[in-house]
């Protein structure tokens, strides 16, 4: 397949309206690169504070449980509430991912979390705790497919991995921020203190997306070609082509290709929730570090899983523009990462040297997000653009059905052992054996281009 450009004069965009329209389909290309760069980064930040919420429950898991007299069993089911609305939510969403702006769906999404944190601050009961949980997660349900969806309508379909990568780094990126200041604000001023905070950084993050938030120009194939100049594709004998044709939503999903590359990620949610949920408890209760120390470790896996997020999806665009197979490029790389990632954490199991074994762990937690924004582009591929919104709202609210279970299962483990550090190394090493599988499976059975072929979006 070949592409040519056409002249910028000879685009069908209809003539730019007077003086500095508000649309940016005729900004300047750099204007509206730098614009798209801005939002990127305030969608970093937001992904950051999302995961600053889920993560400060088990920051602050010792104390809250002393003072509120919680089993480690009570604890990991309290730990889970979040994702019983959290997927719930996501399906609600998902049809109006593709009908209402982003930009408001994310305003809203970020004033229910914010203000979710009243009930426990206010009677701080363990009935409080459980409404303040599941508040969030009904909340931040919808944020990463949505945030997604609307920093790739920012980009070319070509240019896109990088900035959503940045985006999706803010998984971790939100735990090596906030965990050290979380964790010294819990030991010097009380947990309460800690959830208030948090939710005036996202009261104030909303007055700002309300002032510059904007939704991007890139809706469709045709318009993105006619931004940025490009002639539809002459085909020569042989070659593919692209239809955006709807394809019905079953079919999209009932393939081997959207289930493994969800379930990867399913159980790299899986992961790195349990150490969300447990990893300060852990080294806390088993590797006798003060509390502020061990709210502050649960940020080296974070710290690793920024550097495997970026650099896993820059190598990912690169090989995308060289023309590199998607299956190769995104799906071999899901694969292959997954698998690594398990089998570091368990081999963190095995090691005698506490130094060793919290290296092989950061890699083996800190790995599993990463794994997320390269689902995402999958799931992407197996669509139209017209109805990605929509298909990355299911994609996530499966995948991250993974947090409902590591925490309660991770308690449960943790609960029933002779000692603590049992219960905890047999829930690393199930979690360890899950991930490794699963990375394996998605390595054999991802084949985007395949399944293009057999949706129709491919010919």
């Amino acid at each position: 397949m070949t592409l040519t450009r056409t002249p910028k004069a000879q685009t069908r965009l209809p003539a730019a309206p007077p003086f500095e329209s508000g649309d940016p389909r005729y900004w300047s290309p750099r204007k509206r690169t730098r614009y798209a760069w801005m939002l990127t980064g305030l969608l970093l930040f937001l992904m950051m504070l999302s995961w600053a919420d889920k993560a400060v429950l088990g920051i602050a898991a010792v104390p809250l449980m002393e003072e509120l007299n919680i089993t480690p069993e009570q604890f990991g089911l309290v730990s889970s509430a979040m994702f019983l609305t959290f997927g719930l939510a996501q399906l609600v969403a998902a049809p109006l991912a593709n009908k209402v702006k982003a930009k408001s769906l994310l305003l809203v999404m970020c004033l229910i979390w914010s203000l979710s944190v009243m009930p426990v601050v206010v009677f701080a009961t363990l009935p409080a705790l459980w409404i303040s949980r599941l508040a969030l997660g009904a909340g931040e349900g919808p944020l990463a497919p949505v945030l997604m969806h609307a920093i790739y309508k920012w980009f070319p379909s070509k240019k896109g991995a990088t900035p959503a990568a940045v985006a999706s780094s803010g998984v971790t990126l939100g735990i090596v921020v906030f965990a050290p200041v979380l964790a010294w604000v819990v030991t010097q001023h009380g947990w309460r203190t800690a959830f208030v905070a948090l939710a005036v950084v996202g009261v104030a993050w909303c007055a700002v997306w309300l002032w510059l938030g904007k939704e991007g120009p890139y809706t469709s194939l045709a318009v993105e070609r006619e931004i940025e100049g490009t002639a539809v594709p002459t085909m020569p004998t042989g070659a593919t082509s692209v239809s955006e044709e709807k394809v019905p939503f079953f079919r999209t999903i009932a393939n081997p290709t959207w289930l493994f590359a969800v379930l990867a990620s399913f159980f790299g949610y899986w992961t790195f929730t349990l150490a969300m949920s447990w990893g300060p408890a852990y080294f806390q209760n088993v590797m006798g570090f003060s509390g502020q120390q061990a709210g502050s470790l649960i940020a080296l896996p974070a710290a690793w899983g920024v550097v495997a997020t970026i650099g896993l999806n820059a190598m990912i665009q690169r090989l995308d523009q060289r023309g590199v197979p998607s299956r190769r490029s995104r799906g071999w790389t899901l694969g292959l990462a997954g698998t690594a990632a398990g089998l570091s954490l368990l081999a963190s199991t095995f090691v005698a040297s506490p130094v060793l074994a919290l290296v092989l762990m950061s890699l083996g937690f800190g790995t599993a997000p990463a794994l997320f924004a390269i689902t995402y582009l999958i799931v992407g591929e197996l669509t139209t653009i017209s109805q990605r919104g929509a298909h990355l709202n299911v994609a996530n609210a499966v995948l991250t059905t993974g947090g409902v279970f590591a925490p309660a299962i991770g308690g449960v483990l943790i609960g029933q052992a002779v000692t603590p550090a049992d219960g905890y190394q047999l829930a690393f090493q199930v979690t360890a054996v899950l991930l490794t599988v699963f990375g394996l499976l998605a390595l054999v059975f991802v084949n985007q281009q395949r399944q293009r072929r057999k949706l129709g979006i491919e010919a």
